[in-house]
């Protein structure tokens, strides 16, 4: 019943994605895991591979969670995630994870001997912040190497934007990718990097709303897919970026880019694409039906997460009674999609081994209820 009941609800969903998808679009995912993290989570080769086959993607970044054996310096999951990437016939591309109190310049000219093509640093992990200049040996071989630095920016973070800044205006050729669309400082650092020639933006986010918010904000040309396995689905974030790159009026040159071209480029030796103005204005428009269901919906995920299942309950049924509206007006059909996969991710998050499916319900709602209103062309 639990598999069925997951597959109707989620019907739906999976046929707007086949009719948005660009046809033979390559997607590269910018942002996945290998290991084992303290908080628990895992991910193992053979999982990984079978998430991006159900994404339809092609390759991914992939670089180590926070590894109970990462000391010393994370010589230790860099090199299973090596292994991995070897194993994987060229589907992964591997990524050194570094640790600045340990070393990190040794470390990353180890790890790029081996054959890593970029470098991972998580500030909050790693409890570090960018002031100062003992990142800029790391920074300045990333420019002679000519591989892309992938910084978590997402939650957790105190302010630091200003260092990161500071340092990435200090090295112009080095390519950044600012996880999680750099939601910890969104609004400094899109502004103050504005004229940087190679910061990138990735949309492994959980709130619709902060991906939107970005294509107002950076050009779409330096925004790119990415899912953070195993916190993120890589298919689940396919959803998100066609549905935003459909309000947003992105052309399919534009689409095929942020699904994948920029970064096979990049991967492969290339140059990043010229770029446009941002493609979207300062205003997000919701519809107010669907405002209502996004509110309540949104706070879902996120309690469950924490195990706190009577939070969670109790907006997921305040996000299904907005869905039952007797006078639905243009939003009836989406309404009607959302209300069913709510009702499904209640039943689905009782069951054994069903709150993943019904988190990917959940964020599928939220993502239709953001997204519905097309920008104005």
């Amino acid at each position: 019943m639990k598999d069925s009941l997951y597959a109707n609800a989620l019907a739906p969903f999976l046929a707007e994605v086949q009719h948005l998808r660009p046809p033979d679009a390559q997607i590269v995912d910018a942002h996945t895991h290998l290991g084992l993290d303290e908080d628990g989570r895992s991910l193992t080769l053979q999982q990984l591979l079978a998430l991006l086959d159900a994404a339809g993607a092609s390759r991914a970044c992939v670089f180590p969670l926070h590894d109970p054996e990462r000391q010393p310096a994370y010589r230790l999951p860099n090199d299973r995630v090596l292994a991995g990437a070897r194993e994987s016939e060229g589907r992964l591309i591997p990524f050194c994870r570094l640790d600045p109190a340990e070393d990190p310049l040794a470390e990353s000219e180890r790890c790029l001997a081996a054959g890593a093509r970029g470098i991972k640093l998580h500030p909050r992990a790693q409890d570090f912040v960018f002031d100062g200049k003992d990142m800029d040996g790391v920074f300045a071989l990333a420019e002679s190497a000519r591989v892309p630095i992938l910084i978590h920016a997402g939650r957790g973070l105190p302010p630091l934007a200003e260092g990161l800044v500071e340092l990435a205006l200090r090295h112009p050729e080095a390519v950044l990718i600012l996880a999680h669309g750099a939601i910890c400082d969104q609004g400094i650092l899109t502004s103050r990097l504005a004229d940087h020639p190679g910061v990138l933006y990735d949309i492994s986010c959980f709130f619709p709303l902060d991906v939107i918010e970005l294509f107002a904000r950076v050009p779409a040309e330096r925004i790119v897919f990415a899912s953070d396995p195993p916190y993120g689905l890589p298919a689940t974030s396919l959803y998100l970026a066609l549905r935003v790159a459909r309000q947003a009026g992105l052309d399919e040159q534009t689409t095929r880019a942020m699904l994948g071209g920029t970064m096979a480029a990049l991967l492969d030796g290339g140059g990043l694409p010229l770029v446009t103005p941002p493609r979207r204005g300062p205003s997000i428009t919701l519809s107010g039906r669907l405002a209502r269901v996004y509110g309540y919906a949104s706070l879902v995920g996120p309690a469950m997460f924490a195990g706190a299942t009577e939070q969670a309950g109790a907006m997921l049924d305040m996000a299904m009674a907005a869905c039952r509206d007797p006078e639905p007006g243009s939003d009836g059909e989406a309404l009607e999609t959302i209300g069913s996969a709510l009702s499904a991710a209640a039943v689905l998050v009782a069951e054994p081994d069903g709150l993943r499916a019904a988190i990917d319900l959940v964020y599928r709602a939220i993502v239709r209820a953001a997204t519905e209103v097309l920008d104005p062309v």
